[in-house]
Order: C-alpha cells, then structure tokens, then sequence
C-alpha cells in the first residue's frame, strides 16, 4: 500500500453537497506533492469504491455531512475502521451503489467486503446550510462558501502530516 487519495465528493446540482467538490477545485490549483493524488469524485460512488481498492495507504474524504452544528462548520472525522467496513446483518441489495449517487459509509462497507480499505481515513466534513431541496440548486450558501479556505487549509495540514510521517517511515 502506498500513497494518499484526497477525494472531493458530493452533487454540484444540491447546494452545500457540492461542498467537497469546490474544496478539491482549490486543492488541484497546486500540483500535490509525490505520492498524493487529488480526485473530484463527484457523485460517482463506484469510482470512488474501486479507487478505495486501489492500494492506497491513506484517504481524506471531503463531503457535506449533517453533523448538527452551525453551518459552514467544518469538522475532521476518523470513522471506526471496524464500523465503517461491518456489513455484517446488511442484505446484498443494501450494499448496492448507484452510478450517480455516493454514500461514503455505504462506500466504505463494499471497499471492506471487497478485500480492500485504507490504514486510515478521514472525513472533512462541512455542516451544510441548504442541499437544495427538491427542486436543486446550483452553487454554495453563505456560511458554507466561507468555509472552503479553512477546508483546503485543514487538507493542506492532513496532507503535510502524511507526507512527513511517510518520510519518516522510509527514514526508520
């Protein structure tokens, strides 16, 4: 295993869900440094699963989450592994992942049942004010848009504790 995935997810077409997809916009302004990739996964949920199976080392998810604090909130979540990969008691159709939809716990049981999975993952997640509703909605509220340079900051910080603890991996 090696290397780092920072995947952007979420729907550009439901308000604050495109939250993940204008971090990773920010992020892929710079070139990254070796060994981490930057993918803007959208609401492609099997991508994201077979790139889960890809060997990498590490992950950083970025995605609105309903979390109840204020909007624009941004929090750094470390799933439970062994809770994010049980799909023991689930029925094969609750594991079934649509083309064009993305529920990362649902992504992250199917990587598990697969054989696949990363050492660690981490969630950014931003509280969304508005997904858009029934009808949709293009573009990021207030509170949320203000929350997109603290993001790429928080990510910036992940991907420089990972490159330094891989440095000094290699060093041991």
């Amino acid at each position: 295993m090696s290397g780092l995935l920072v995947a952007g997810l979420g729907n550009i077409f439901q308000g604050d869900d495109a939250f993940g997809v204008e971090v990773v916009a920010r992020l892929a302004r710079k070139p990254p440094p070796a060994g981490v990739k930057i993918v803007d996964f959208g609401i492609r949920g099997l991508d994201l699963t077979y790139a889960l199976t890809g060997g990498y080392r590490a992950a950083i998810l970025i995605d609105a989450a309903q979390r109840g604090l204020e909007p624009g909130t941004v929090s750094i979540v470390e799933p439970d592994a062994t809770q994010s990969g049980d799909a023991d008691g689930l029925a094969p159709e609750d594991l079934m992942i649509s083309g064009h939809d993305l529920d990362p716990a649902k992504v992250l049981k199917v990587v598990a049942m697969l054989g696949g999975g990363c050492e660690r993952i981490v969630l950014v997640a931003c509280e969304p004010l508005d997904l858009g509703g029934q009808d949709g909605r293009m573009g990021l509220s207030a509170p949320v848009a203000a929350a997109i340079e603290p993001a790429v900051k928080a990510v910036e910080d992940l991907i420089a504790a990972y490159v330094l603890d891989q440095k000094a991996a290699k060093a041991a």
